[in-house]
């Protein structure tokens, strides 16, 4: 009896086996297509079906419900911080500033005391020159103050126009636009440009405002130590590496290479012709921030392609601030009009911010005129720089930083204050720089902003070279500042 059973079973399942095989293979003939193939499109159909028919999310009916007394008990444990915070415990910054009275020109007062200007950036001479004033008093009675308005609603006046077209000419190039401020000037261009998914490649020694536009373009960064090429070379082939073993996202992900032709924080120059050798062998788009090296470096004052003679085209684009050199306020990007032409619509500075004041644009216009009628000015100021260099040489306890013929030197403590703080070493600084206030010299602590600033330099003096000054101003000044320095600094 169970022999029969079991061979009836055996039976009906060779039997149901041989039709599901005849049906297989009757719907792989007829639709042409594998079984497990319709297997997973009837799983996907009845997963559509499931959620286009289940109930949707309704975060109402997960709210909680609050008690009378839940609710009166957080009302009364909740404490609202004041619209104005707590100011008493702050310490009170305004007895650290230093007020200036009158123009910050050859000359300059700070709190009351008339001191050789040595502090400030006018590295032309141009803050104070008859001339520039008498051209903006004449602008300003014809144009007024300002627009109050962005360039690209109401804000073009005809100056900002000719002010482009004169810097484009000055430097040769197809095209310039112009900022109304010189910090969003390149923190306004990189973004610009460079998005989250290209990568930048960035000199350690930058400045704040090169900082800003590289965090606001959320690309991919790579730093590499200031003025080492062989580092940079070295991050850039890595990043080769990285290219080759993912071409499809190579070919989309642009590079930059950002850095500084005289560099604000240190007063060194950039190895522009190792850079560009760099730039054509790994293909990155290369951009300058010249501010001071506009005005400064070359026969012509057009900056460090003048400077180690590389054509202007070798680089992608430049920024230069006008509040260093030309003393105006307000900023430019110069390059090929493709390149120019992308901020307009790009740059927030330029988009956003109400268009300079047409009496410093006619200003900076007229700084760039005074540059073309005398391109002496400039081998004066390279010849002052090395000159003060020099002075300053040996003054215990500090290390003259900077290359020679740039205006700005930084002095700096040297091995012996190691064992210092931060803070104990500024604070030393500033006592050395109000004793040289007092005594007629212009100087200042070199400041950052401790906490948003990437890579912050070791505290230092700033001594700022100008074009005005004589060599017995520079002899005295030094002379002065060595005197200071053998009563302030005792180990």
């Amino acid at each position: 009896m169970a022999e029969s059973l079991n061979t009836e079973t055996s039976q009906s399942i060779l039997s149901y086996s041989l039709w599901m095989a005849k049906t297989v293979d009757y719907l792989e003939s007829y639709l042409q297509v594998p079984f497990y193939h319709l297997v997973v499109e009837l799983l996907l159909v009845l997963w559509i079906v499931r959620l286009l028919t289940r109930k949707s999310y309704n975060p109402k009916e997960s709210k909680l419900e609050l008690t009378k007394e839940e609710e009166d008990r957080l009302i009364n444990d909740w404490q609202p911080e004041p619209l104005i915070p707590d100011t008493s415990t702050l310490p009170d910054y305004t007895k650290q500033l230093k007020v200036i009275d009158g123009k910050p020109s050859y000359r300059i007062n700070i709190d009351g005391n008339d001191c050789l200007n040595l502090c400030t950036m006018n590295l032309l001479g141009f803050v104070g020159s008859p001339k520039v004033e008498k051209i903006a008093i004449d602008t300003l009675k014809k144009y007024g103050v300002g627009t109050c308005g962005p360039r690209g609603f109401y804000g073009t006046i005809d100056v900002h126009l000719n002010l482009e077209k004169k810097i484009a000419n000055f430097l040769d190039v197809e095209d310039a636009i112009l900022y109304s401020y010189g910090f969003s000037t390149i923190s306004s261009a990189i973004p610009a440009y460079s998005k989250r998914t290209d990568v930048i490649f960035c000199d350690k020694g930058v400045n704040f405002a090169i900082q800003t536009g590289i965090v606001a373009s959320r690309s991919k960064i790579y730093w590499f130590n200031h003025n080492d090429m062989e580092d940079l070379e070295k991050k850039l082939k890595e990043q080769q590496e990285k290219d080759k073993k993912n071409p499809k996202k190579a070919v989309v992900t642009r590079r930059f290479l950002v850095v500084e032709g005289i560099y604000t924080n240190y007063g060194d120059i950039v190895p522009l012709p190792k850079l560009v050798e760099l730039k054509n062998e790994f293909k990155v788009r290369l951009f300058i921030d010249e501010t001071m090296s506009f005005g400064v470096l070359g026969n012509h004052g057009k900056g460090v392609t003048e400077h180690y003679g590389i054509p202007l085209s070798e680089v992608d684009l430049i920024a230069v601030s006008l509040e260093a050199s030309l003393g105006s306020v307000g900023g430019f990007c110069a390059g090929s009009s493709f390149v120019v032409d992308h901020q307009r619509l790009s740059g927030q500075g330029y988009c956003f911010s109400a268009s300079l004041p047409p009496l410093l644009s006619v200003a900076a216009e007229t700084g760039i005129k005074l540059m073309e009628e005398d391109i002496g000015m400039f081998k004066n100021l390279q010849d002052n720089s090395k000159f003060m260099r020099e002075e300053l040489k040996g003054m215990s306890p500090f290390l003259v930083k900077g290359a020679d013929i740039s205006p700005i030197i930084h002095l700096r403590l040297n091995n012996s204050y190691d064992h210092l703080t931060r803070d104990e070493e500024e604070t030393l600084l500033q006592k050395f720089v109000d004793k040289c206030i007092e005594a007629g010299v212009g100087l200042t602590v070199s400041r950052y902003l401790n906490d948003l600033e990437l890579h912050i330099p070791k505290a230092s003096i700033r001594v700022t070279v100008n074009v005005n000054l004589t060599q017995e101003d520079m002899k005295s000044s030094s002379t002065t500042m060595k005197e200071i320095a053998s009563h302030v600094f005792t180990l």
